[in-house]
């Protein structure tokens, strides 16, 4: 898996984005100084763990011919302040959080929603978020 970012030259923050066959665009909203020609660094990120947990649950529906019809995942990300955090080491700094609601369509029981709810957990952006990165950075 590779990507690769740099300035696009169209706005102070605004970069081209390209992934296989795929170009994006990543800015910042006007607020913070950018153009908002495409989504912030922060939306990619939410947009990850959306469509991470879409997929992961639809895979594991078909798998399980529980009859779900349709997925629809809101995220919002925010900094909290650690006090709102019982197990945070330091009640003035700040924590990430990221409130993820998902709501299923189909006729499902409760059981199965349970189910699809702690499969959500599982899907592998969720996982890699919640665990330990180790992130290597070098000048070419």
């Amino acid at each position: 898996m590779e990507a690769m970012v740099s300035e696009s030259g169209k706005g102070r923050f605004a970069q081209e984005i390209v992934i296989g066959s795929h170009v994006l665009t990543a800015d910042e909203p006007i607020e913070t100084g950018g153009n908002d020609s495409g989504p912030s660094p922060y939306d990619f990120l939410l947009a990850a763990l959306g469509s991470c947990t879409s997929m992961t649950l639809r895979m594991y529906a078909e798998f399980k011919k529980i009859p779900l019809k349709k997925v629809i995942v809101k995220l919002q990300y925010d900094k909290i302040h650690a006090k709102d955090c019982a197990d945070c080491e330091n009640s003035q700094s700040r924590i990430d959080h990221i409130n993820r609601q998902i709501e299923l369509q189909g006729e499902l029981t409760e059981d199965q929603r349970q189910k699809l709810l702690e499969i959500a957990n599982k899907c592998p952006v969720h996982r890699t978020l919640t665990s330990k990165i180790l992130i290597t950075t070098e000048l070419v």
